[in-house]
């Protein structure tokens, strides 16, 4: 039987599943793109990313009658 848990809320300080995680081929790929990306490369895509996002029209959320 799979355990089925919230991930972003239990996770914050871990993987709390270890080798079972649902998510390892996230957690590995992360991994290697940390390994090998430079720090200014990182600031670099979140800095190109945040002025796409600053740009981009605002998207209305209307609620449900």
């Amino acid at each position: 039987m799979e355990q089925k848990i919230d991930c972003a809320q239990a996770c914050v300080n871990g993987c709390v599943l270890g080798n079972k995680c649902p998510n390892i081929e996230f957690r590995e790929a992360t991994s290697q793109f940390i390994a090998e990306t430079s720090l200014d490369q990182m600031l670099q895509i979140a800095e190109e990313r945040l002025r796409k996002k600053m740009t981009e029209p605002p998207k209305w959320v209307l609620p449900e009658d």
